[in-house]
């Protein structure tokens, strides 16, 4: 496995549209790619991250929330419902030293494939993943949380922590007060 280096705002290729992945690409060559993107995502103490957040157009995002054993892949994933709306705070990996407050889902459904190609469907509300999955799909559409800020002020600069510092992972996606809403 290898840290892979993130590419940051302005780098074109986050605002370009992921690829979907073909059949025949679910293969080993794929597999070492997501093992690489979840080191780096732990690396860089994220809760996920999208292959074109590391320079590759195709549809495969990870998420490993805090806690959890495992990271989820995801390959294809669409957001095919949501619901409600709710501020949150968020930052990204590609925007490092910022954070804003955006408008996200109350509720979510999603699906995709695993990296063996199985079907997967997602259900989530009001949590982190609901958050999480938002913003790792938005990313494989050239899509940056900084594109739904609640007002151009909502976005201020934050200390990174130094390596010394972190100890444990952190979320770059932390709720904020929640406001339903229907959407």
């Amino acid at each position: 496995m290898a840290i892979l280096p993130i590419r940051k705002l302005p780098d074109p290729v986050l605002r370009q549209k992921a690829h979907r992945v073909r059949p025949t690409e679910l293969n080993d060559s794929l597999r070492k790619l997501v093992d690489d993107m979840i080191e780096t995502m732990h690396d860089a103490y994220g809760v996920g991250i999208a292959a074109n957040q590391v320079g590759v157009t195709q549809q495969v995002c990870v998420i490993q929330l805090p806690g959890e054993d495992t990271a989820r892949v995801l390959v294809n994933p669409q957001l095919v419902a949501k619901e409600g709306e709710r501020e949150v705070i968020e930052g990204c990996l590609s925007i490092p030293g910022y954070r804003g407050t955006i408008t996200r889902s109350n509720k979510i459904r999603v699906r995709a494939l695993d990296i063996d190609g199985k079907p997967i469907r997602i259900h989530a509300e009001d949590d982190l993943l609901t958050q999480a999955l938002e913003h790792e799909i938005g990313h494989l559409n050239g899509d940056l949380y900084i594109d739904h800020l609640v007002s151009k002020d909502a976005i201020w600069p934050v200390e990174e922590p130094s390596e010394d510092e972190e100890s444990e992972p952190r979320s770059e996606l932390e709720s904020k007060e929640t406001t339903s809403g229907s959407h």
